[in-house]
């Protein structure tokens, strides 16, 4: 067995990340796959026990020793190598982004950018794309949303902005407001500032690009196995299995069952299916088909009350002087559920014409459904009593969504490398096609919901919908062509950039009830269907970004760069209106983000270790605002400076190191302020510092000790008619432990310890105050890694 690791280390130098350039290949990742574990669950899917228990025992049959092994090609011929488990530093280091539109090494790259690896999320037990994005500071789900409109899925914010619509899964558009597992994710690509002219229409504070695991040419299989507190269970199965001498085959396997620690009933179930094919391997052409099948069943998260929370004064006089709810408490019903069914198709086809040219086509189709209820609820009432025992809590606000979305999309890119001159190129330009489409079916809910004691809530209620014969539907196509080079001038001195031109047409039309804030009812009775909204938009958007980099050393550069984007009405919700407040006026301009930075990068320790700082400052414009006269204009601006500073890799052999700090200083520089404190000009659901901290150190018997810490400053919320509630969350710090023992070459047992001091926070807040989410109590999980 370990001459066949031999010759799949051997194929592994010469190949690279996508087949096509060599990449660099560690010994744990040429020995194994591996496999995450568990932290806490926050997305949800429909568990089936056997799916993990029958992948398993085929994934151990599969890697067991004789004839499966012996079908890698010249295996006998290579000498033997030995198993080193060491965790390298390219499990925490990148050197390049995977999209072939950055013509540069990530040290010779003018834009903050944060790469999660594979290694860093198996070590911290993440298992959902949030939790995985804590290793980037500042970036988190701070927002919950209006009170009749609870947020849902990866709900973003990234720099001051809402950052959901811009994720991207190889560099694809990933539509639908769901939590993204990571089992079958190789890296998570966050990319701060505009990122127009890399994917199009994106939020201001940059984009997310997770990057999917692929076959390659070695044989080796991995399972996870995860137990913890609050009744969390998970397990996953990597196998990846050589064809031919150019054909390999990978399948990703996760099923889970699990609460969430510190919130009761509240619940994920996830089953994922994620098999791949790749030919041509090593050759000059290659062809990469994925398939990616995900179904999630849970109990969505309400969050609790804010009574007795720091700020809070309720007009209640009862109220005001009111215990804080127990956090573990679930205000919801029985009926809540949020039931997702993902599935994507992806086809990718390279060829090289020679050594520095190299021509790429990926089309993709996919399709998100998601059947979600949620019984949110609105103020406490003290019923004029004085005992808290009667206090309650209106249950009136659910949110419902029946909702599809479908993309099909398809990208033809073109690199290559040239000189004209004494000036080296390296070029990077295609086209890109996307039909985008969004559907919702309107719900309601049937009679009135009973009321929830404040303190010791029920969840078995009649809680029933039906459709109300309201429905929306948009659709956006987008056809776009693209430019980037670097530009090396000297040995010295360096100029990249590139454009990105997009032509877009969106369409919309709704049916909505009639009465309260819908239209007019005329003879109909309230709460009748009516035609809504039936516009459409389109435009050219014309986004760039321009850099130029001056390399101190072979491995430090200094660097200064600036980038324009732009989002057009319905850009990220497939929602136009005619409403002279709402920035999806069809009649709007599309908003702009322009950001300038300048910075620093080196890769130390023998290239290990990854230093790099950012001073930045992005301004928002063609802002909707409303002036005290009444009078709606787009000229409304905001900004966002500050600073970011990160380290990643290795400080020595056996010393891990992830590490990021940031700063957020924000503000309307026109317009009213948009936040509940109005003598702040500070925008909303942005702590204005924030700090991330992940290390490990491996003795030299098999242990592994680490932990880590999070911090995150006091955010405002938005602002409304509410009284009374509080305005801002308070800052907290969180610390995390890890212990990893490595008992013998296939097995190590791992056990993360997560909030070790219990630290009682606030992780998101609505709009209107009156409902938070807690953050995660205090948790462990022992899983079991096994490795063939």
């Amino acid at each position: 067995m370990l001459s066949v690791l031999a010759a799949a280390s051997h194929r592994a130098a010469v190949r690279g990340s996508h087949g096509s350039r060599p990449a660099k290949t560690t010994q744990l990742e040429t020995v194994m796959s591996h496999i995450k574990s568990r932290k806490h669950p926050t997305g949800s899917l429909q568990p089936q026990v056997t799916l993990a228990s029958t992948a398993l025992a085929a994934g151990l049959a599969l890697c067991l020793p004789a004839g499966a092994q012996s079908q890698t090609p010249q295996a006998s011929s290579l000498p033997e190598i030995s198993v080193n488990a060491q965790a390298s530093s390219e499990e925490y280091k990148a050197d390049t982004l995977s999209s072939p539109k950055f013509t540069a090494p990530l040290v010779d790259t003018p834009r903050t950018v944060t790469i999660i690896r594979e290694g860093l999320i198996r070590e911290q037990g993440a298992t959902t794309l949030t939790e995985a994005l804590r290793n980037s500071p500042g970036v988190g789900t701070f927002y919950l949303g209006e009170n009749g409109n609870t947020t849902t899925g990866d709900a973003i914010y990234m720099r001051g902005f809402d950052a959901s619509s811009s994720i991207f899964v190889d560099g694809i558009r990933d539509l639908g407001s769901v939590s993204r597992d990571v089992f079958n994710i190789d890296s998570i690509e966050v990319i701060k500032g505009p990122s127009g002219a890399d994917y199009g229409r994106t939020a201001p504070g940059g984009s997310i690009n997770l990057v999917s695991k692929q076959p390659q040419l070695e044989n080796s299989a991995g399972a996870s196995a995860a137990i913890g507190t609050h009744d969390q269970k998970r397990a996953t199965v990597d196998l990846n299995r050589v064809l031919s001498n150019t054909s390999a085959f990978r399948l990703n396997l996760l099923t889970q069952d699990s609460g969430v620690p510190g919130r009761h009933q509240i619940q994920n179930k996830r089953t994922g299916i994620a098999p791949s094919l790749a030919f041509g391997l090593d050759t000059n052409t290659r062809t990469y088909l994925n398939f990616l099948h995900v179904q999630q069943k849970g109990v969505p998260d309400g969050g609790v009350p804010t009574i007795g929370l720091p700020g809070y004064s309720n007009p209640d006089a009862f109220l005001n002087n009111g215990a804080k709810v127990n956090s573990r408490n679930f205000y919801g019903s029985d009926s809540d559920h949020n039931n997702v069914e993902a599935n994507m198709l992806t086809v990718r086809v390279e060829h090289d014409f020679n050594p520095d040219t190299t021509l790429r086509n990926i089309t993709r189709w996919g399709k998100t459904s998601q059947d979600y209820q949620l019984t949110a609820f609105m103020v406490p009432l003290s019923n004029g009593s004085a005992n808290p025992a009667d206090w309650t809590i209106e249950r009136r606000l659910p949110t419902f969504k029946d909702q599809e979305n479908e993309i099909i999309a398809n990208q033809t890119n073109l690199t290559t490398k040239l000189r004209t001159g004494s000036i080296e190129h390296t070029i990077s330009g295609g086209l890109e096609f996307a039909r985008e489409k969004q559907s919702n079916i309107g719900l309601a809910a049937v009679g009135t919901w009973d009321a929830a004691n404040l303190y010791n809530p029920r969840s078995n209620i009649v809680a029933d919908s039906r459709r109300n014969g309201t429905h929306s539907n948009g659709q956006t196509d987008t056809a776009a062509v693209y430019l980037f080079d670097t530009l090396k001038l000297t040995p010295q001195w360096q100029v990249n950039g590139g454009f990105r031109y997009e032509h877009y047409k969106t369409d919309f039309d709704s049916v909505v009830v009639c009465g309260g804030r819908g239209p007019a009812c005329g003879s109909l009775p309230a709460g009748s269907p009516v035609p809504g909204v039936n516009e459409n938009t389109s435009g050219n958007l014309f986004n760039w970004t321009l850099g130029t980099v001056y390399k101190v050393a072979p491995n430090g550069s200094i660097y200064a760069n600036y980038a324009v984007a732009q989002q057009p009405p319905g850009g990220a919700t497939f929602e136009l209106s005619t409403t002279a407040t709402s920035p999806n006026n069809v009649n709007y301009a599309p908003q702009k983000a322009k950001t300038a930075e300048v910075g620093t990068k080196w890769d130390l320790m023998n290239k290990q270790l990854g230093l790099a700082a950012a001073l930045y400052r992005t301004e928002i414009t063609n802002e909707v605002v409303t002036d005290s006269a009444g009078v709606v204009s787009q000229t409304g601006k905001k900004r966002v400076q500050g600073i970011e500073l990160t380290a990643v890799g290795q400080i020595t052999s056996a010393w891990a190191v992830n590490a990021g700090f940031t700063t957020m200083d924000t503000s309307v520089v026109n317009g009213p302020n948009v936040g509940a404190d109005a003598s702040s000009n500070a925008l909303n659901y942005t702590p204005k510092s924030a700090f991330t901290l992940w290390t490990t150190y491996r003795l030299p018997f098999g242990l592994t000790l680490g932990g880590g810490a999070r911090y995150s400053g006091k955010l405002q919320r938005g602002s409304d008619g509410a009284v009374g509630t509080p305005q801002y969350a308070d800052s907290y710090v969180v610390f995390d432990a890890l212990a990893s023992y490595r008992v013998n070459k296939n097995l190590d047992l791992q056990l993360n310890l997560y909030n070790i001091f219990d630290k009682d926070y606030v992780a998101s807040i609505n709009k209107s105050g009156y409902r938070y989410t807690p953050g995660i109590a205090r948790s462990a999980m022992l899983t079991a890694n096994f490795r063939f």
